[in-house]
């Protein structure tokens, strides 16, 4: 019998298992694609920012200290602002003053924050031209930022010159270099302002950081000024504000000067000073924020791992149905006691009996005996004994360190907060001097 009157299909159970395949695997490689961001627009759109590459961007000087070891971010939504590290703000002139002291006062908290004025109008360069890169702006008319309602003690001003007065450049940080523009300078002045770059002869403030009662020793040792009074009852004590009032210092336009580059670093560090070097650049107040839904939610930091153990679980409950392998594992606890947990309730205690000042000593000592055991002291020598043993080491070390006896006794003694913090932060400093 002859099979030519048997209907076959147009597809073989191969080609249908292969389409139905490929059509899930660009089913999730579309949903990878709205949720990693790469349907939303250019971020080098040639704004003030650290994704720009125009001349009023910052994208060299967050490559740079990238490559300098400091881990860089680039935040694109508020979550990110309210991390640990150094947060950079770039704000535009026209930013939501009320929203832009809501993130400088909340993540005070966190770390330091440094913020950058806007300086120059930009204009963007068609890509017509051949010579034109992407990105790429023409400056325009400087203007002044107007933020009623943030640091109102803050007063900007904006000095243009003619190339006859133009004389001097920046000097700061042991450093000293031109401008790249040096007609066209903005200063600020205020009366808790200490300034950390200053014009060369004139003598204005081109940077400097807020002094608000809290210990900024890093800070404080590069200013050209000494800190001003500050009222005890306005004393902040958190992390500190700096800001760069002239953007010629940092962004993309005073980087072509490699000295900029360094004043950048060691402003960066200064205002660090040995904390979480992880360094965020703010894009959500130019206007390059993303709503956070939860396609975009699952496929980033932190939520992409749990995306990815979820396809694993089904890819191992979909194999452990066909093959049991051992008995059940015991229940473990969902929730493990964490350092984290046990110090938070310690301080919590502390803090609502009121006996902040009885954690002075045990500090102390506990910074004594660590030391003790780093430097093989003897075992039987008593408190004074050790610590004048360990005078004895730090003015081998670094003379020019205060004695730790001294600083010992001082924190012993402290019944302000402010005090505490001071004296736990100097021993803190010397023990990293003995030990490193």
């Amino acid at each position: 019998m002859s099979d030519a009157g048997r209907s076959t299909g147009p597809f073989s159970p191969r080609m249908a298992l292969a389409l139905v395949a490929g059509g899930i695997a660009l089913f999730l490689l579309v949903l990878w694609m709205i949720g990693s961001g790469m349907s939303e627009r250019k971020a080098n759109n040639g704004g003030a920012h650290a994704a720009a590459k125009g001349l009023t961007g910052y994208a060299a000087f967050a490559q740079y200290i990238g490559k300098r070891g400091y881990p860089v971010a680039l935040a694109k939504s508020p979550g990110a602002l309210h991390q640990p590290g150094t947060l950079v703000l770039t704000p535009p002139a026209y930013t939501d003053t009320a929203e832009l002291s809501r993130i400088v006062q909340r993540h005070r908290s966190f770390g330091p924050t440094i913020v950058v004025l806007p300086k120059w109008g930009a204009f963007r360069l068609p890509r017509t031209r051949p010579d034109v890169k992407e990105g790429w702006v023409e400056l325009g008319q400087p203007l002044v930022a107007s933020w009623k309602g943030f640091y109102d003690d803050i007063t900007l001003s904006l000095d243009r010159k003619r190339p006859r007065q133009i004389t001097s450049g920046w000097v700061g940080a042991g450093l000293a270099g031109p401008m790249p523009a040096p007609g066209v300078i903005l200063s600020g002045s205020g009366p808790r302002l200490v300034p950390l770059v200053e014009t060369a002869e004139s003598g204005q403030v081109l940077a400097a950081y807020v002094a608000d009662g809290g210990d900024y020793p890093g800070l404080r040792d590069m200013a050209t000024r000494a800190e001003p009074e500050v009222d005890e009852d306005e004393t902040h004590g958190d992390y500190p504000v700096v800001f760069i009032f002239d953007p010629d210092l940092i962004d993309n336009y005073g980087l072509a000067n490699p000295t900029n580059a360094l004043l950048g670093e060691r402003l960066l560090a200064a205002a660090i000073e040995g904390d979480d070097r992880r360094v965020v650049f703010d894009l959500t107040l130019n206007g390059l924020g993303r709503s956070r839904s939860l396609l975009t939610l699952a496929f980033e930091p932190p939520f992409l791992a749990a995306t990815l153990c979820l396809m694993l679980a089904a890819l191992v409950l979909g194999w452990r149905a066909f093959n049991r392998f051992g008995p059940p594992l015991l229940g473990t606890r969902a929730l493990a006691f964490g350092k984290r947990a046990l110090v938070s309730n310690a301080a919590g205690l502390i803090r609502r009996t009121r006996r902040m000042h009885l954690i002075g000593g045990p500090y102390a000592d506990a910074a004594r005996d660590r030391l003790t055991r780093a430097l093989a002291l003897p075992a039987r020598l008593s408190g004074s004994d050790a610590e004048a043993a360990i005078d004895r080491a730090l003015v081998t070390r670094d003379p020019q360190s205060p004695a730790f006896s001294a600083t010992a006794a001082a924190l012993r003694t402290a019944r302000r907060p402010i005090d505490m913090l001071r004296a736990a932060r100097t021993l803190h400093l010397l023990e990293r001097t003995l030990t490193k």
